[in-house]
């Protein structure tokens, strides 16, 4: 494929919060691990295929494979700084670090949500009475003499 048809993508500055991520997903991987794979290449496209698809999925934005690669590259080798404060942050939290862009929560969302609240409230108001009848009557049956 020649370079004017390839897919660009916008070369700007990650988040932090997309570092994070980035991070957490390359280091459970084993990215940087040397072994004995028998396709030490195709392993690594694979978790960074993974890393392009958690950043487009929670933070919204388009990242390419060599953009990360570079950056992680950076981390590693420029920033030193800044990796060490990823790693900090990595080892404070025992969930994974990922805040999403929008949550989704909407108008309609809300409205459905009060509606569905409202049918539940009065489905245990309706439980609550026939649980006081039949305790009622239960008193009732023992209350009354003679009867078994």
């Amino acid at each position: 494929m020649s370079r004017s048809r390839r897919r660009r993508f916008k070369a700007s500055n990650m988040s932090f919060e997309e570092m994070v991520e980035m991070v957490d997903i390359l280091k459970r991987a084993n990215y940087a691990k040397y072994g004995p794979y028998l396709n030490p290449n195709v392993r690594k496209a694979k978790i960074i295929t993974k890393v392009v698809k958690s950043l487009r999925r929670n933070f919204g934005v388009r990242r390419s494979k060599e953009q990360l690669r570079k950056r992680w590259s950076d981390l590693k080798l420029r920033e030193q700084d800044q990796y060490r404060r990823i790693k900090k942050v990595l080892l404070k939290s025992d969930v994974q670090v990922v805040v999403p862009k929008s949550s989704g929560f909407t108008s309609d969302s809300a409205q459905w949500m009060i509606q569905e609240i409202m049918f539940c409230s009065q489905d245990l108001d309706i439980i609550k009475d026939k649980t006081k009848e039949i305790e009622q009557r239960l008193k009732n049956m023992i209350d009354v003499p003679g009867r078994i």
